[in-house]
């Protein structure tokens, strides 16, 4: 979505409790990409996530916020003038902690880190939240003992087919197939995919054509590859590759943590952000989609890149760098998939970017 002139913005989500604005608005160089701030709104404490409603009814055009506090919110905004501005109030999610959103048959869902569950809200026709209907709590652990001793819920989507909702739970190293119900908000577990434990899977990205998902894993710096069946709302594991170099770096390679994943709109390619090694890795996909190979990594143009978002076109990658403070694009090779850094704008505590 582009406003009434054709011109593209961004929001950019930060942490208010680290010195973030809230919900940045900058402009998009169609050009050259580069970003240039509108202005911001605060009105959200924490938003960490954001996600952008599309088309008509029940959110359609509006931008809804997670508030990422204890207990957790969300918000939806209406982004029609120059600042976005509250629909309502912030609502309570009935869950702690939550780090994503996605809207799903004419609801808000929300994956809430500190609790392990994940909260459905209704949607208003206005694009207004109410109240949470229904909240699927998770079940289970890990290996690692600091980081899953309970459920973490850390993303969650609706699949392709808009017939089910996945949840990705690092605390659990597993993937959650629901069902939600269009009418009451009612989510139903229907399977429970099993991943590596200890590997902490945090987000997934779906391949284009619908028939692949990568799982990125934030305890151990892999992308699970699997299968997925629509029809049966199924969820298969066939492979795992390293999103670093075998080889390490001169001194060691940091801890790294990576945090998101994102596939080329044509399918060839997958990057991940890797906080710690600061890194964006370059991975080709055969024609299939089932085969990931690394090709390089990058540096992120700075500290700690939390979020990567491709601009409209898919010709640009961003990346939220976290601790540095900014925003920092890139131009994509279209023939190897590597990224060459553009330039960056200062974001203080940046978390997410999103396009409308």
């Amino acid at each position: 979505m582009s406003s009434d002139d054709g011109a593209v913005r961004a929001f950019i989500g930060s942490f208010t409790s680290a010195g973030g604005r809230g919900i940045t608005v900058a402009a998009v160089d169609q050009e050259t990409g580069a970003l240039t701030v509108l202005g911001a709104t605060d009105t959200v404490p924490d938003p960490s996530y954001l996600a952008l409603g599309h088309g008509p009814g029940p959110g359609g055009g509006a931008l809804y916020a997670v508030s990422e506090t204890e207990p957790g919110a969300a918000a939806a905004l209406d982004i029609t003038g120059d600042l976005p501005q509250p629909i309502d109030g912030i609502r309570p999610v009935d869950g702690n902690g939550p780090t994503h959103l996605a809207l799903a048959g004419g609801h808000l869902l929300t994956a809430n880190y500190g609790s392990g569950s994940v909260s459905v809200l209704s949607v208003r026709a206005d694009g207004s939240l109410g109240p949470a209907i229904s909240v699927l709590r998770h079940e289970g652990s890990g290996p690692v003992a600091d980081r899953q001793r309970a459920p973490h819920a850390h993303q969650v989507l609706p699949d392709p087919s808009g017939n089910w909702v996945l949840s990705v739970d690092l605390g659990t190293d597993s993937v959650r197939i629901c069902a939600l119900d269009p009418v009451t908000g009612a989510l139903r577990l229907h399977s429970e995919t099993a991943l590596r434990p200890g590997t902490g899977p945090r987000h997934l990205a779906f391949h284009p054509a619908g028939g692949h998902a990568y799982v990125l894993n934030e305890l151990e710096p892999t992308v699970t590859t699997c299968r997925w069946n629509a029809a049966a709302g199924a969820l298969e594991p066939v492979g795992e590759t390293s999103v670093l170099p075998t080889e390490p770096a001169e001194g060691g390679d940091p801890a790294t943590y990576p945090s998101a994943v994102v596939v080329s709109h044509d399918g060839r390619f997958l990057w991940t952000a890797n906080r710690g090694h600061d890194s964006i890795s370059v991975l080709a996909l055969d024609t299939t989609g089932e085969q990931a190979t690394l090709v390089t990594t990058v540096d992120c143009g700075g500290h700690w890149p939390r979020d990567l978002a491709l601009d409209p076109t898919g010709r640009r990658l961003y990346a939220a760098n976290e601790r540095s403070c900014d925003v920092t694009w890139f131009d994509i090779d279209p023939a190897t998939g590597i990224p060459r850094r553009a330039g960056s704008l200062d974001a203080p505590a940046a978390s997410c970017l999103i396009f409308a």
